[in-house]
């Protein structure tokens, strides 16, 4: 039976791992104290130890690097709260055998626990493990932050959730602010359950047109309409097996819900133009911003096609109740921004976390990532100052700005640009969509009726004035 040691100065989570480990067949002891631990280490035989970084009395590294003094066989894996590269490539070169992230997975430690035993014998460091530490926090987007869990209260209970629908074949609704991850967790969940090796497919209904709409879902036949030159695949057949994420579903018409709800309930469907049916197994999920309940009332959604997606739902918090992970998320695009600007800007400073800490980020971690990668480009070296930021964060303050568009808090203007009238509109077109943004707390599809503009022509506009202050700031 193989001894593992468990140094944790949370005892909940140490008493977690021993009932744990101990069912999977390990004889386990457990202290909470990193002096406690290298003793025990010294005067007892142990195959693995399980170490998290921060401890009471010392840094888990010190740990490390004491045990590996003494017997250099034993591999560590060290436990840490905080996802972050530089703290995972040291551990590594210091010669842990790998690391896990807070809060634990059970299958994932024992994958790992697994691999210590069966796959590296002598627990010796190389660059193909430090390579691997990288590549375990990178995702194919260097914005997105599939990788980092964060370690607040409300993240933690969102990936309770996740972990307790992942492994069935419900419809998950997911509810949140614009950037707040949605996709990231519907990934999550795909990558969790028993259709990950299956394809996960992911459509924003809310760049949908209506006409389009049945062709993009259920694909055509050639010629069934004008343009339709080709046979195309819609977005059923393509995820057939696997899992499809409708983001922003409520903005797909009347008719299409319909024609949603008859795929759902019969699992078959025919291409626009078709006149073959075709048989489909797939697990949805859906993302809205606004409550889909309300939706059905208010006569906007159908109300069957929400039963049948409301088998569970999930709300995604905003980033600015989740304060605790906003340090551990800039931390993490920061190491995403070097590597794609091929810089080595080292941090922020501390001025710069309060304002992050202090600012309500409408935009959520959509906007914290083009905020790093922003200030990481204007920052030679060194760490990211207050200058580097955009206005809205540096100077200006979003709880600041009236609620009246007219008396509404305006960007500063660079210094040599033209004050013509062509850029007074604009201006002001920009500010009068933000005020509407955030008396909505940035519901779009409200903000478009409020504005009396359909969402797509409010998605352009946003993007378009988005990236022209950008480059103006």
């Amino acid at each position: 039976m193989k001894r593992i040691l468990i140094v944790d100065d949370d005892r909940d989570m140490c008493n977690l791992l021993e009932r744990y480990l101990q069912r999977k067949g390990f004889d386990t002891e457990a202290v909470y104290t990193g002096n406690r631990g290298m003793s025990l280490f010294r005067e007892k035989r142990f195959d693995i130890v399980l170490c998290d970084f921060r401890l009471g009395d010392m840094e888990g590294r010190e740990v490390l690097t004491e045990m590996k003094n003494f017997n250099a066989a034993i591999p560590v894996i060290i436990i840490t709260g905080y996802s972050d590269i530089k703290i995972a490539i040291d551990v590594i070169k210091a010669g842990a055998f790998d690391y896990i992230t807070k809060p634990l997975i059970p299958d994932e430690v024992l994958t790992v626990i697994n691999k210590a035993i069966h796959g590296n014998p002598n627990g010796t460091n190389s660059n193909l493990q430090s390579q691997q530490a990288k590549s375990k926090l990178k995702s194919a987007d260097p914005g997105e932050a599939r990788f980092l869990v964060g370690k607040s209260p409300l993240t933690i209970e969102l990936y309770r959730q996740v972990d307790l629908v992942s492994p069935t074949n419900y419809s998950v609704i997911l509810y949140g602010e614009s950037g707040t991850g949605k996709e990231v967790i519907a990934r999550t969940i795909h990558s969790k359950s028993q259709r990950k090796d299956k394809p996960f497919i992911a459509l924003d209904c809310g760049t949908l047109s209506k006409e389009l709409a049945g062709s993009e879902l259920f694909g055509h036949v050639k010629g069934a309409f004008t343009g339709a030159l080709n046979e195309k695949e819609g977005h059923f057949e393509l995820a057939n097996g696997g899992t499809l994420f409708l983001d922003e579903v409520a903005n797909l018409s009347y008719e299409i819900q319909a024609a949603l709800l008859r795929v759902i309930q019969e699992r078959k469907f025919k291409q626009v133009g078709g006149n073959k049916e075709m048989g489909v197994d797939v697990r949805i999920i859906v993302a809205s911003n606004e409550d889909l309940q309300d939706a059905y009332r208010q006569g906007k959604f159908r109300e069957d096609l929400f039963h049948r997606f409301n088998e569970f739902s999930i709300i995604m918090p905003p980033l600015r109740n989740r304060k605790e992970d906003i340090p551990l998320f800039a931390r993490f695009f920061l190491d995403n921004a070097n590597e794609e600007l091929n810089k080595k800007v080292e941090g922020f400073e501390d001025e710069v976390i309060q304002m992050f800490l202090n600012y309500p980020w409408p935009g959520n971690l959509r906007e914290l990532r083009n905020v790093v990668r922003r200030s990481a480009l204007l920052s030679p070296s060194g760490v990211i100052g207050v200058r580097a930021l955009p206005a809205e964060i540096a100077g200006l303050q979003w709880e600041n700005i009236p609620k009246d568009p007219a008396k509404s808090v305006q960007r500063p203007e660079p210094e040599n640009q033209d004050l013509d009238l062509k850029n007074a509109a604009a201006h002001a077109e920009y500010n009068t969509i933000m005020n509407v943004l955030k008396k909505v707390n940035f519901n779009k599809s409200k903000a478009a009726e409020i504005l009396k503009i359909d969402r797509k022509t409010l998605y352009n506009k946003i993007k378009l004035y988005e990236s022209v202050m950008g480059r103006n700031k």
